[in-house]
């Protein structure tokens, strides 16, 4: 009788220092708080991953204009790189001095490229905008936003892209075409071979929605596809060209895309932007790479 009393008294001695352990305010806050951060990643999780579901339930194609739909307001899994303030700042007074200069040097080019791209697609505008996916905000939804572009393909290009998706020579959520019928005869594969095309995108970068060196900005019908480790591409602002462009731009596939842009995010700095630029310029030149 006096062991079972004393078992009694060493049970209840043990509840009572479990509901002190519970009830103890310096022990229950932060397992609420770890328990509310995990939760906050779950949900952060789930939804990044319901719009790749969404994008997948969609079928084979999805149109620019339906991943627009899914992604708006939707939440990446992502978080933006906001740190090297320094470096970030040096960068965006590069971006404006060497955007700006540029916009009005080839003002003139630029109007003369326009009145030939009318000449070869009538009816056409010669310059051309859409969508893609920039920098995540900082609660990680997505951030879009229309890029420019110079005309290279016919007026009706997007429409026409649902039929050539079994010609598609890329890997991945990407769409390459080494003889796309899409394109202008005689300006449009000039003009995309050397990157001209891409030149309006100085007006994104004046505006502060693209940096001059960068992942390159995705369409929204790519990115609703990402996997959550492509989608850590999405955390620093896009660039007009970057390490995919200098490093092989179209002879390599989506996921060595990847694999370049995310050791340039872990990487980035002043000398490599530099050095990223330069080879740029050889690339424009030379038209290696494109397709």
């Amino acid at each position: 009788a006096q062991s079972q009393k004393s078992d009694r008294l060493a049970a209840s001695s043990q509840a009572d220092d479990r509901r002190q352990k519970v009830s103890g305010e310096g022990l229950l806050e932060p397992t609420m708080m770890t328990m509310a951060q995990g939760a906050r990643e779950t949900r952060t999780a789930a939804t990044a991953n319901s719009v790749t579901a969404a994008a997948g339930a969609a079928g084979d194609y999805l149109t620019n204009e339906e991943a627009y739909k899914m992604l708006r307001g939707a939440n990446s899994g992502v978080k933006p790189e906001l740190g090297h303030r320094l470096y970030r700042v040096v960068k965006r007074t590069v971006d404006i001095v060497a955007a700006g200069g540029a916009l009005v040097l080839l003002f003139i080019p630029g109007v003369i490229l326009s009145v030939v791209i009318c000449i070869k697609s009538p009816g056409a505008s010669p310059l051309y905008s859409q969508w893609r996916v920039g920098r995540v905000r900082k609660d990680g939804t997505f951030y879009l936003f229309k890029i420019y572009k110079f005309r290279s393909m016919v007026p009706n290009a997007d429409q026409m892209l649902k039929d050539l998706q079994a010609q598609n020579e890329a890997t991945g959520p990407m769409f390459k075409m080494k003889h796309d019928p899409r394109i202008i005869p005689g300006v449009g594969n000039f003009i995309r071979k050397h990157s001209i095309d891409e030149l309006p995108q100085l007006i994104n970068v004046f505006l502060g929605q693209m940096n001059l060196i960068g992942p390159r900005p995705g369409l929204p019908r790519e990115v609703a596809l990402y996997s959550e480790h492509d989608m850590k591409r999405l955390a620093v602002k896009p660039g007009c060209s970057g390490p995919w462009q200098v490093m092989g731009r179209s002879h390599l596939g989506f996921n060595e895309m990847v694999e370049l842009d995310l050791h340039y995010i872990e990487n980035r700095s002043l000398r490599q932007d530099l050095r990223l630029i330069f080879g740029t310029l050889k690339t424009m030149f030379s038209g290696e790479g494109a397709v």
